[in-house]
């Protein structure tokens, strides 16, 4: 069957054309250079398309489109095993078509035109599409660290203001959270009895021989700390708002869109269906540290004049409904936190696409010098505000759905629905900060200097380019937003498998509590 070397294919050919960029490209502009960097950014978002329309839904014990292949760490229970199941589906998806978007943007934008940028922007895509496709624990790390690295190497040479600072700050943050959640992985596989060191395996091995729930709550500790940096989880968020304010657009579409739902990727893949006792221990910080990313964090995005750093600290305002998502331990639940995870990083990249077009208008990031917009550039000033209210969740987009069905899941049980009142407040929050930016930015008279600009020819509403690909990412908002089945279809089978193991173990430990108890009671 060609689906598992598709998969494959979509790994190796962004990396190849990567290192062909850093080696061979010299010129930007030649024809050549543009039709390799056009052909290694769609070849994996064509592959992505056909592999969605052949994944089998019905296949529930297993992952789709398996390659098992030998790496010379067979004793070790290392092999390359790529593969794809409900959950992984939709962010292959997700990284496809962010970075299909983000790499045309950077390779024929002016801003720079670097053969070494486009290079590692390409490895960084390669890593994403791979750790999404990795079956085997060993490669999903090996492939975040690839797409990682690239992104520290392009902000500390080609970011704004402190660069130099803001990676390092960076690199010490995610470093820890990497490794925190490395240790947390091996933990698993050497307390589970596993033969591989892949999910599959360790499913099996958990699932006949359960860790006790000391075990289960210690590396589900090291998994939820580890990932949760990785995903700026109040209060280790401080490096995400600064790292995304200086990074290239391209690598803060990539990073805050893609990368950074690893985190919760892996909580949702490996950490909760693996360690249900220890998840359902800690599923009161998932719920509370959640809020604190949606309430104090969503405060500080209120206070912010500068567009960008409004974009960036939204993003990890939201992230904090994902987290309470997961708090819920509901199929119901995890689903909302799959479907908003897809729709975040198309409404973050975005966001960050269209506030690099607005600040080669304006020249400045700060909104309260702008004003305008609507006259000058009206096709930029409408897809704007339709993107700033999809990331507020307006019916019609998909991050309407996801946050939905999270609140939902948080209505059905009475531990929650507390949680449920105070992260509707949110949705207030960022109704405000986002019809702010709107009358800031949009209306309002624009200067002189602009408007003559503007009569001079020298200013003018979006270019092909930034339509292409601000396009991409708002049809697929669209799309899952108008048909969610796209994305819940694929996910509803494993989830019900996932849940029935967490339910049933936490069940299952609720019950022995109890006979416990009235086994005490009876002597």
């Amino acid at each position: 069957m060609i689906y598992p070397y598709l998969l494959l294919s979509s790994i190796i050919i962004p990396f190849s054309v990567g290192v062909l960029f850093l080696i061979l490209v010299k010129d930007m502009e030649a024809l050549l250079a543009r039709f390799l960097g056009i052909f290694g950014a769609s070849f994996p978002f064509i592959c992505a398309w056909v592999i969605y329309f052949n994944y089998d839904t019905n296949n529930l014990d297993a992952y789709n489109f398996e390659l098992i292949l030998p790496t010379g760490l067979e004793s070790l229970g290392i092999y390359l095993h790529l593969g794809l199941n409900g959950l992984s589906l939709p962010l292959l998806l997700l990284a496809t078509t962010v970075g299909l978007s983000a790499i045309i943007y950077t390779l024929f934008s002016k801003a720079i035109g670097n053969n070494i940028y486009v290079g590692l922007l390409f490895i960084m895509f390669s890593g994403l599409i791979g750790t999404f496709s990795s079956v085997d624990l060993f490669f999903f790390y090996f492939f975040h660290e690839l797409a990682l690295i690239p992104t520290f190497i392009i902000v500390m040479l080609w970011g704004g203001v402190d660069r130099h600072a803001i990676a390092l700050e960076m690199t010490i943050y995610l470093t820890i959270g990497a490794l925190l959640s490395l240790i947390g992985l091996i933990s698993l596989y050497q307390t589970s009895g596993a033969e591989a060191f892949n999910m599959i395996e360790l499913k099996m091995a958990l699932a006949s021989q359960p860790l006790s729930e000391l075990f289960q709550t210690n590396i589900f500790a090291l998994l939820f700390f580890g990932f949760g940096i990785l995903v700026s989880l109040f209060p280790f968020h401080s490096w995400a708002p600064k790292g995304y304010y200086a990074a290239p657009t391209g690598v803060a579409m990539m990073h805050a869109g893609v990368l950074k739902k690893f985190g919760l990727y892996g909580l949702l893949q490996i950490a909760i269906p693996l360690l249900p006792l220890g998840a359902s221990n800690w599923a009161s910080w998932l719920l509370v540290l959640g809020l604190c990313n949606i309430l104090l964090i969503g405060l500080v995005t209120l206070a912010q004049k500068d567009l960008k750093k409004m974009v960036g600290y939204s993003s990890i305002m939201h992230m904090g409904y994902a987290f309470i998502g997961l708090g819920t331990l509901s199929i119901l639940g995890s689903g909302g936190v799959l479907i908003l995870l897809v729709a975040h990083g198309l409404s973050v990249a975005l966001l960050f696409l269209l506030s690099t077009c607005i600040y080669h208008r304006f020249k400045t990031f700060n909104m309260e010098k702008m004003g305008g917009l609507g006259v000058i550039a009206p096709n930029l000033s409408v897809l704007f505000g339709l993107s700033i209210l999809a990331s507020i969740g307006l019916p019609g987009f998909a991050n309407f759905w996801g946050e939905f069905v999270i609140f939902t899941a948080l209505a059905e049980s009475d531990l929650t629905q507390g949680f449920l009142y105070l992260a509707v407040i949110g949705i207030i929050i960022s109704a405000i900060y986002g019809l702010k930016a709107i009358a800031l930015i949009v209306f309002g008279v624009p200067s002189e200097v602009l408007k003559e600009k503007f009569h001079n020819g020298s200013l003018r509403d979006m270019s092909y380019l930034e339509i292409f690909c601000s396009i991409i990412l708002f049809a697929s908002l669209l799309l899952y937003g108008i048909f969610p089945k796209v994305l819940s279809d694929p996910i509803n089978e494993s989830l019900s498998k996932y849940n029935a193991f967490i339910s049933t173990s936490v069940e299952s430990r609720l019950l022995n509590n109890l006979n416990l108890k009235l086994d005490t009671y009876n002597e």
